[in-house]
């Protein structure tokens, strides 16, 4: 008899343990799956490692630049002070770098990196990050609903990002991919015309890129902004849905002073009911080993030039890429090779 309890307080204290942690647990009790029930072998077998190392480690990221010393510019950078490369570069179609952004894209992979890609464009889809900040849709109803002309030329502009990704996934190449991001911020075009819209646009997206296109190399990181600390309103409003994105998260540039951002990470674990991995996608200095420990986001993501020199040291690079905590490229499983 004094077996059998130890037995079952066993078996509860793990079950409590793996709901609290969320480790590859979902909210419905399940395993946390890929929304596109079509996606190929590769990228279901990277988003099954992002779950499985949730909360016990974290994928080290790092923003590209293209305009000093090259784009490896940071990857360089972080060789030199650490010995290592991080797990995932980040790219950016901006500029209308499509073909720049592909090459590069495919090399890292084949390289054994993760890739995460974003956009920062004018509400036509081309520009750059003044035009992302500086432009606004005026007739959203338009845009947003199905057959009329402004809604026509839209996707069709939104196709070019579509091509770029379809020619990643024709090379084998799993994007993370972060469109829209920093929403709910409403510094940027997309996030202007407030929730119910942003929420239409990026459905719209997810429904035209996999269902139409058929991009099955995609997992979908919606990314929140810093405002969670100071939400007054709720900003689930803003969430598309569980079937719509696959990694929820927010980044933050005030790390020195909140460290791994608990109370982001607090409020994006709310709004998904632990069903999701959490990411941190963008930050400036870099928290510390202690600091992601007590907030266990699956990956972090330094952003580039300055953000990367300026605000962290060589030590401070050197103690996360170097400790057992953080995964480097080279720690990485060989995605690559995976055949579908």
């Amino acid at each position: 008899m004094r077996m059998k309890r130890i037995i079952a307080v066993t078996a509860l204290f793990v079950c409590v343990s793996l709901i609290l942690c969320g480790c590859g647990v979902s909210k419905s009790g399940g395993e946390m799956k890929l929304s596109n029930g079509n996606a190929n072998a590769q990228t279901a077998a990277v988003y099954d490692y992002i779950c499985d190392i949730y909360t016990n480690r974290i994928i080290t990221a790092q923003q590209e630049s293209t305009w000093v010393d090259g784009p490896d510019y940071e990857m360089n950078y972080i060789l030199d002070a650490t010995g290592k490369l991080p797990a995932m570069r980040g790219l950016d179609f901006m500029n209308d770098d499509f073909d720049g952004v592909v090459q590069r894209g495919i090399k890292w992979w084949n390289k054994g990196g993760l890739v995460t890609i974003c956009w920062h464009c004018g509400a036509d889809f081309t520009g750059d990050y003044d035009d992302c900040k500086n432009d606004e849709i005026t007739d959203w109803d338009s845009v947003l609903t199905e057959g009329t002309e402004e809604n026509k030329k839209f996707i069709a502009n939104m196709d070019n990002a579509g091509k770029a990704l379809k020619e990643l996934q024709e090379n084998g190449v799993t994007v993370l991919w972060r469109p829209f991001h920093e929403f709910d911020g409403k510094w940027f075009w997309w996030g202007k015309g407030g929730e119910e819209n942003f929420k239409k646009l990026w459905i719209m997206m997810y429904e035209h890129f996999t269902n139409d296109l058929k991009l099955n190399n995609l997992i979908w990181v919606l990314g929140y902004s810093h405002n969670g600390k100071d939400y007054k309103g709720k900003p689930e409003k803003w969430y598309p849905g569980d079937e719509y994105c696959d990694l929820v998260g927010a980044d933050s540039y005030e790390v020195e002073e909140n460290g791994a951002e608990k109370r982001l990470y607090k409020i994006v674990r709310k709004i998904t009911d632990g069903g999701k991995p959490l990411i941190f996608h963008e930050c400036g200095k870099i928290p510390t080993v202690e600091q992601f420990k007590k907030t266990p986001w699956c990956s972090f993501m330094i952003w580039h030039t300055e953000w990367l020199i300026d605000e962290n040291t060589k030590d401070e690079l050197n103690e996360i890429y170097n400790s057992d905590y953080a995964v480097t490229l080279e720690e990485l499983p060989d995605f690559a090779n995976l055949k579908n």
